[in-house]
């Protein structure tokens, strides 16, 4: 079966509004790039995929993504996360890809390992896996064949959602929990978390080069 991963990503200049107690408009948009290229310098190279879509309609993640190896699926206009999905996984599928791996792009400790485990765990279709984010409220990744297998929504609460989609279906219920794709970055706590667990990529330099640690402690206060 061929599996291929899909990561949507809209414009860096909206990125993160809820970050914007502790960074400003620039360090948001900055916080946003470095992740979309963390998350796709492990999910190019993982071995298991046939090929790795980026779904946008913004040039310059377009061209950030094409440059770093990424095929492109463009939107003619921005839209939320879940139409983007749901427009790129009916293109995936008139292309003939049997199954997709959602995966969004503010993982930064997800792992090209973390990939190839949750690619071991594709079912013959029609099936779903789901992995949840560290509170069980959002879906963090989807494995899906086909690639319309369930009705999708994504933001708050979205894990409860795509279980009744997979209930309701009559689809066998599979879930993994995984600590490195579980942490999405939305909130400054997010952020507390992350800085704590690694200092290794893109999104941790912007981090540290921006003071984001700093900002952290002077917002709990003394």
């Amino acid at each position: 079966m061929n599996v291929s991963a899909l990561i949507p990503v809209k414009s860096f200049a909206d990125a993160k509004q809820r970050l914007s107690p502790l960074l400003n408009a620039e360090e948001r948009r900055i916080l946003a790039e470095a992740m979309m290229r963390d998350v796709l310098s492990r999910v190019l190279p993982a071995q298991g995929l046939d090929a790795t879509f980026v779904v946008t309609a913004d040039d310059r993640v377009s061209e950030i993504a094409s440059s770093l190896g990424s095929k492109i699926i463009r939107e003619e206009k921005e839209r939320g996360e879940t139409d983007a999905v749901v427009f790129a996984l009916n293109e995936m599928k008139r292309r003939g890809i049997e199954a997709v791996l959602v995966i969004p792009a503010d993982l930064p400790l997800l792992l090209s390992s973390d990939i190839e485990f949750l690619l071991t765990h594709v079912s013959a279709p029609p099936s779903a896996l789901l992995v949840p984010s560290h509170d069980c409220k959002g879906t963090n990744a989807l494995l899906l064949s086909p690639p319309d297998v369930i009705s999708l929504r994504f933001g708050y609460d979205s894990f409860s959602f795509h279980l009744s989609e997979v209930a309701a279906k009559g689809l066998p219920l599979q879930v993994l929990e995984n600590e490195r794709i579980g942490l999405d970055i939305d909130e400054p706590r997010d952020l507390q978390r992350f800085l704590s667990t690694t200092t290794e990529g893109e999104t941790y330099t912007s981090l540290v080069r921006m003071g984001a640690a700093e900002a952290l402690d002077r917002s709990e206060g003394p």
